[in-house]
């Protein structure tokens, strides 16, 4: 049962600010991984849907700032509330499990490794969307594409890692 917000409150500056400090701290936060670690891959033995390399970033960019918007939803519905609370620990938790695919896939060259985060992190995000969309059902569908990525990028790291 979704309980999605419904009243169609204005929309004020601040609103707009914060969620404006949501989708720079997700990207922020989402890219660090790769600027510690690199996204080097001449080391990998590319299969034949593998993107071109300026894909990426683009995708990147953009799945954070929509991640940003949903978060900022959900935090907006109000934190005393249960749903929210839920919905924003299970964002974090697959935020990590994210943030943890770069330095094992690229620092360590592991894509062994890489696949097991992938598979911990796809239900993750299937969980986030069902929670966040408990709270408010745009927030939900903000991270479907999100969820469509992580998918592909799935069967993109096995391919990398059978090959």
């Amino acid at each position: 049962m979704s309980s999605v917000t419904d009243s169609p409150s204005k929309t004020t500056r601040s609103d707009v600010l914060t969620a404006l400090g949501f989708v720079i701290a997700v990207n922020v936060v989402g890219a660090s991984p790769a600027f510690v670690f690199g996204a080097d891959t001449g080391w990998i033995e590319r299969p034949w849907f593998f993107p071109p390399e300026f894909v990426f970033p683009v995708v990147w960019t953009t799945l954070f700032t929509l991640m940003g918007v949903a978060l900022f939803l959900v935090w907006r519905a109000g934190t005393e509330r249960r749903e929210v609370r839920v919905a924003l620990a299970v964002f974090g938790a697959q935020f990590a499990l994210n943030l943890a695919w770069t330095p094992v896939f690229f620092g360590l060259q592991r894509p062994d490794l890489g696949l097991v985060v992938i598979a911990l992190l796809f239900p993750a995000v299937a969980a986030t969307v069902v929670v966040f969309d408990r709270v408010d059902r745009r927030a939900a569908l903000l991270l479907v594409p999100y969820f469509v990525w992580v998918g592909f990028a799935g069967v993109l790291n096995y391919a990398i890692y059978a090959a």
